[in-house]
C-alpha cells in the first residue's frame, strides 16, 4: 500500500492496458448514437458540457478519514463537470458533477448566489453533485473539527475554496455558452461490487466471497445511465450512478477513486465524450474488499463495463420537457447540546471530540445562539415523462434509493451528496438500530448536536412527495 508514486503510476498504466485489451470490441456508444441519430434526426433538447480540472496545486490536505493528510502525489487528475440542459420551451437546469469530497454549504451558497446573478439561474435549476471521494481535497469548513488546526492549512484551504468557487461559476457558464441541438437516452444496469458496511464485516469479506456465502442487508446495485447525442450522432456525455462510498482507498495520493478510474476508461474508450458520475445513496456502502489500487482499478472497470452494457442494449429517448422544485426542509436535532456538556469534553480522549467542543465553546462565548434544526437541500427534476431525478444532500442512506424508487417507479434516480455535505442521513430503519450512520455522531460533522430526531425520514420523504407532485402535475 505505501508503495511510490512511480510503482502506483506503473501499475495503473499496466492495469489500464489490460482493461482496455478485455474491453468490448468497438465503439458501442457510437454505435447507439448513430442508431439514435437514424431514429431521431430532430434533436428535442439543447445541452452543453464543460469540464475543469480541480486537482489542488498547493499542499492542501486530503479530505476525510478523520486526520492530517498531506498531498504526496496523484495518480490521476481530479475534475468538476458541468451539463447544462434547455428543453424545447427555454426552460434551463444545470447538473455539476465533481471529484470532491464533499462541498459545504458555506461554499455552494456562494456559487448559487453567482450563479443568480451572472445567468439569472435560481436555485431549483442547479444541482451541485460530489462523489464523495476520499483522495479528494478539503473545502472550506466542511468536516472542520476532523483536522488538526494549522494556520497555514486554514490559508491554503480557504484560497483553494475560493479558487473553486470561481471555477465553478466559471464552468457553468462555460457548459451555458456550449447549448446545442442534442438527444437523451436512457437506462439502467448493474455492478454488485457494493457492499452493506453495517451488515457485513468489513475483515469478513473477502472470505464470505471466495466461499460463495451470500450478503446480507439491504444495497442498491444499479448502474443507472443517461447519454446525450448530437443530431449527426456524435455522443458527447454519459451520465452515470452507483450507489457506494469512493473509499476504495486511504492513501495520501489525489485520485478520484473507482469513480474517476471508471470516467477515465469510458473516456478513453470513447474519445470526446465527457464521463459523469452521480453518488446516489451510498451512506452505508463501501467497496469491499478495499485499500488497494489494483481494486480500486477493477471497480472503476467493473462500473464501466456496466455501463457500457447499457450501452449495448436499445436505451430509451427521453422526450422534451423540464420540470424542477426545490425545497429546503428544517430537519430536527434530537438534543442541542449544552454549555456544559461541551465543557466537559474539552479534554476528551477523542481530539476531533474536544476541538469540536472547544470551537462551540467559542461560538457561546461569542454570543452565538445554536439552532435546533439544520436547512437540507431536495430536489425534483421531471425530464420527459420517462425521467425523474431526486437530489438529496449529505450522506443519504441506501433505503432512501429503494423506498423512492419503489414509489415513484421505472426512470426514477435518486442522488444523495448534492449540494451540501451536512452528515450522514439515516432512514427511521437506521436510525432505530443506530450505529455509526443512525447513533451519536453528529459531532464529526460539526453540527451542535449528537444525533438527528427520530422522525428525519419521514420529514425528508413528506418533501419529496410534496416535490415530485409539482414536477409531475
Amino acid at each position: 500500500m505505501r508503495q511510490s508514486v512511480a510503482r502506483r503510476d506503473f501499475l495503473s498504466s499496466v492495469a489500464a492496458a489490460t482493461l482496455s485489451a478485455t474491453a468490448f470490441s468497438g465503439s458501442i456508444l457510437g454505435q447507439v448514437a448513430a442508431t439514435v441519430a437514424d431514429e431521431n434526426k430532430s434533436a428535442v433538447w439543447k445541452a452543453g458540457v464543460a469540464r475543469t480540472v480541480i486537482t489542488p496545486e498547493t499542499s492542501v490536505w486530503l479530505a476525510g478519514y478523520g486526520t492530517k493528510r498531506a498531498p504526496d502525489g496523484k495518480l490521476h487528475d481530479l475534475w468538476m463537470k458541468a451539463l447544462a440542459l434547455e428543453d424545447s420551451n427555454g426552460k434551463r437546469a444545470v447538473l455539476i458533477t465533481s471529484d470532491f469530497q464533499g462541498v459545504p454549504k458555506m461554499m455552494s451558497d456562494r456559487v448559487f448566489q453567482q450563479l443568480k446573478e451572472k445567468f439569472r439561474l435560481e436555485r431549483s435549476q442547479i444541482m451541485f453533485t460530489f462523489s464523495h471521494n476520499h483522495c479528494g481535497p478539503r473545502l472550506g469548513d466542511d468536516l472542520i473539527d476532523y483536522y488538526p488546526v494549522e494556520a497555514e492549512q486554514e490559508q491554503l484551504v480557504t484560497e483553494y475554496t475560493d479558487l473553486m468557487v470561481k471555477r465553478t461559476v466559471e464552468l457553468v457558464g462555460e457548459a451555458l455558452s456550449r447549448l446545442a441541438p442534442a438527444s437523451l437516452q436512457t437506462g439502467d444496469g448493474k455492478t454488485t461490487f457494493a457492499v452493506n458496511r453495517r451488515n457485513n464485516r468489513e475483515a469478513d469479506v473477502p472470505d464470505l466471497i471466495a466461499k460463495g456465502t451470500p450478503l446480507v442487508g439491504p444495497v442498491d446495485h444499479t448502474v443507472p445511465v443517461m447519454t446525450v447525442t448530437r443530431p449527426d450522432g456524435k455522443p458527447e456525455a454519459v451520465l452515470f450512478g452507483y450507489a457506494c462510498h469512493p473509499t476504495t482507498l486511504s492513501f495520501t495520493t489525489w485520485c478520484g477513486d473507482y469513480p474517476g478510474f471508471a470516467q477515465l476508461e469510458l473516456e478513453n474508450k470513447h474519445p470526446g465524450v465527457t464521463a459523469m458520475f452521480v453518488n446516489t445513496c451510498g451512506g452505508d456502502q463501501n467497496p469491499l474488499p478495499r485499500r488497494e489500487v489494483e481494486l480500486c482499478e477493477k471497480y472503476g472497470h467493473m462500473l464501466a463495463i456496466a455501463v457500457e452494457e447499457v450501452l449495448a442494449k436499445p436505451l430509451k429517448p427521453v422526450s422534451s420537457g423540464l420540470k424542477l422544485a426545490f425545497e429546503m426542509v428544517d430537519l430536527a436535532y434530537l438534543n442541542v447540546v449544552s454549555r456544559e456538556e461541551l465543557t466537559a469534553l474539552l479534554e476528551d480522549s477523542n481530539a476531533l471530540k474536544a476541538r469540536w467542543a472547544k470551537r462551540l465553546l467559542a461560538k457561546l462565548e461569542a454570543g452565538d445562539q445554536f439552532p435546533a434544526e439544520y436547512p437540507y437541500p431536495i430536489h425534483a427534476w421531471q425530464l420527459g415523462s420517462e425521467m425523474l431525478l431526486i437530489g438529496m444532500g449529505a450522506e443519504t442512506v441506501v433505503d432512501y434509493a429503494l423506498r423512492f424508487k419503489a414509489e415513484f417507479g421505472e426512470g426514477t434516480w435518486v442522488l444523495g451528496y448534492a449540494d451540501d455535505m451536512i452528515s450522514y442521513i439515516p432512514s427511521r430503519r437506521v436510525w432505530d438500530e443506530g450505529g455509526y450512520e443512525g447513533g451519536s455522531n453528529l459531532y464529526e460533522y460539526g453540527r451542535p448536536a449528537f444525533r438527528w430526531a427520530g422522525d428525519i425520514e419521514d420529514r425528508i420523504a413528506a418533501t419529496v412527495h410534496k416535490l415530485v407532485k409539482q414536477v409531475r402535475e
